[in-house]
């Protein structure tokens, strides 16, 4: 009894609070930024148990190694958010009365927030870094993300579309457990080629097929995402077309790195 107790008072506190209407977006984005505090330091804390060369990187590949662990927990976050919003409820069903475009809730709303703190720390640190945490294509890459993010948190337009190009965080944790085992060494291992092949099943998927289906989506309800703001109408197109540019350009490189991994196995 106490512990269902609890937790009612919990999700009271959660919806007065947290999801409410005026303050969610930003009190998600604080939430976001201190859930990437906790992810990093708890990266960090259980890293050397796991791999013992831990302690012997050189500072910056630390900082690296903490912080591909933050991002790994954002894009599992976020990946399960996007699937559950986007083909598991109701939100933006076509059956629905409305426009699908103008269609957002306190979850999505709240949900975004944190993505929002999660890009904002992520950039911050590759600034505070540059060039050691990426490059001009990064910078562009997360600017463009929290642009889009923050205009559907605080408009509610577009949000269907933001979440169908936040499933694409799914290749993240791939991206970094690939990072992780060639700075461990493993760049010859089994596991290896299985999170590289698994890496280009997924990033097919998430990052090609799905935008495909998205313009498709967009043409399809053109009618309604033409009634969108300007600069929201702008951003639907914008930011999807440049982020399929660089997904493109990024998949040649998997495929070319993939190549060369199964050649030098035969």
């Amino acid at each position: 009894m106490a512990t269902k107790s609890y937790m009612y008072q919990a999700q009271v506190l959660a919806r007065k609070y947290l999801l409410a209407d005026p303050i969610a977006p930003y009190t998600s984005v604080l939430g976001g930024i201190f859930m990437c505090k906790m992810a990093y330091d708890l990266t960090q804390l259980i890293s050397p148990f796991y791999y013992k060369g831990y302690g012997s990187l050189t500072k910056i590949q630390r900082i690296e190694w903490n912080n591909r662990g933050m991002s790994s927990t954002h894009a599992i976050f976020i990946t399960i958010m996007s699937l559950y919003l986007v083909f598991y409820s109701d939100l933006f069903s076509d059956h629905l009365e409305g426009l699908v475009t103008f269609r957002s809730s306190n979850l999505s709303t709240f949900t975004l927030g944190v993505s929002v703190g999660y890009f904002i720390t992520d950039l911050a640190m590759i600034f505070w870094l540059y060039p050691s945490l990426g490059g001009v294509e990064y910078i562009l890459h997360h600017l463009l993300s929290v642009s889009a993010l923050a205009y559907a948190m605080l408009s509610g337009e577009g949000q269907l579309y933001t979440y169908m190009v936040l499933i694409s965080e799914t290749t993240t944790p791939g991206i970094n457990l690939r990072w992780f085992l060639d700075t461990a060494g493993m760049k010859r291992s089994s596991a290896y080629l299985v999170n590289g092949i698994m890496m280009f099943v997924a990033w097919l998927v998430a990052r090609i097929l799905l935008f495909i289906y998205l313009f498709y989506h967009i043409y399809l309800h053109y009618d309604q995402v033409k009634q969108m703001h300007t600069f929201g109408y702008l951003l639907t197109f914008l930011v999807p077309t440049a982020l399929f540019v660089m997904n493109m350009m990024w998949f040649a490189k998997i495929l070319r790195g993939l190549r060369k991994t199964l050649a030098k196995r035969q």
